[in-house]
């Protein structure tokens, strides 16, 4: 048995190919959701091709601010003082097989030490990444750095992740799988839509270091105001970056600024999105992951990134730099490249190799 403990929406979209991989191969898997975005509906699964959760923790909504993410980890957390025979039984239907995990989030760390303690093999998709300090990204080093401690099998989406695992001499087995499994997602979701570039450039930035700060808050509302001198735009805002913005009193900036404030889009919606933007801007890591999957211009709005998918080609690292974005604006066709062959699948790969794992 197969156990896909996850917890947000990003490991779902990401797990989901390896879990629809493991289904055309008849392999039976159990999704257990810890609950770190509890709130998500059946209509999101749906798309992904995937059941309901067969377990659920957490309290059924999302933790989305620092304060509820605490008192969402410490309720979960205390199943680990629970016994492993409770755990084998309530989580993990009294089955053997391996604890598949990904990512960095706090609900990554949780699943891996609930599985730890349940007595099971704990795998990692995507290991390997690193930006080799525990301050930055926070917490997700942090989390990558305990979780590849706690895995015995470490599915590595890259030479330099393998370079990674190997400097760490981690107990286990490193398996390269020769990409991540969002290119996966990217194909499943937009099947047959065209990569045109002649819709309005997308805006979504969300993390912590970028909302808790006053420097990044002020060059936030710089920034959608440059992308909207640049031309159409749409500004899909997460619930905690509008909540930042208000409380701050930089939210009538921001509606001043020019984009269309939009919320967000279902996984397939903004593929779709995605496809047809002249641009985007983005400080998240899957998105970065998908838009060089599409060859799409993409300006990264961090100080560093520890993934290297299209840096150099499609990708800009803006490192804050106005000047920079505004080159980024006044021309982001050149930063533009054709969507990469899907002559490979890391899922397949992932798949096959749980498959005679859990043999």
């Amino acid at each position: 048995m197969i156990h896909a403990v996850i917890g947000t929406k990003a490991e779902y979209i990401k797990t989901a190919p390896v879990l629809r991989e493991l289904a055309k191969r008849g392999v039976a898997f159990r999704i257990v959701d810890v609950g770190q975005h509890g709130g998500l509906p059946p209509e999101f699964r749906a798309p992904l091709d995937l059941p309901d959760p067969q377990c659920r923790l957490g309290d059924g909504t999302d933790a989305e601010t620092i304060r509820e993410v605490i008192v969402w980890v410490l309720k979960v957390s205390r199943l680990l003082f629970r016994s492993r025979r409770y755990l084998r039984r309530q989580i993990f239907a009294d089955t053997d097989g391996v604890c598949l995990v990904h990512g960095d989030t706090p609900s990554t760390l949780l699943a891996a030490l609930i599985g730890r303690r349940a007595g099971l093999p704990v795998a990692h998709l995507e290991s390997g990444l690193r930006s080799h300090s525990l301050l930055h990204p926070f917490p997700e080093e942090l989390v990558r750095v305990v979780v590849m401690r706690l895995a015995t099998v470490f599915y590595a989406p890259s030479d330099e992740a393998v370079a990674n695992l190997t400097r760490m001499k981690v107990r286990g087995e490193i398996v390269p799988t020769g990409g991540n499994t969002s290119g996966d997602a990217v194909v499943h979701a937009i099947d047959e839509t065209a990569v045109t570039g002649d819709g309005p450039g997308l805006i979504a930035v969300h993390r912590v270091e970028n909302l808790h700060r006053e420097s990044r808050m002020d060059g936030l509302v710089q920034l959608l105001r440059l992308a909207a001198a640049s031309g159409p735009s749409r500004f899909l805002v997460h619930p905690p970056t509008e909540r930042m913005l208000q409380s701050s009193g930089r939210w009538d900036d921001v509606l001043a600024a020019g984009p269309s404030i939009e919320p967000l889009l279902s996984h397939g919606e903004f593929m779709e999105a995605i496809a047809s933007a002249r641009w985007v801007v983005t400080d998240g890591g899957s998105i970065q992951e998908e838009c060089a999957v599409l060859g799409v211009p993409t300006l990264l709005w961090r100080g560093r990134t520890e993934r290297p998918d299209g840096v150099g080609e499609c990708v800009v690292l803006s490192n804050y730099d106005l000047g920079l974005t505004e080159g980024f604006f006044a021309n982001p066709g050149e930063h533009r490249r054709d969507p990469g062959a899907h002559e490979s699948s890391p899922s397949i790969v992932v798949a096959d190799h749980l498959v005679a794992l859990d043999a």
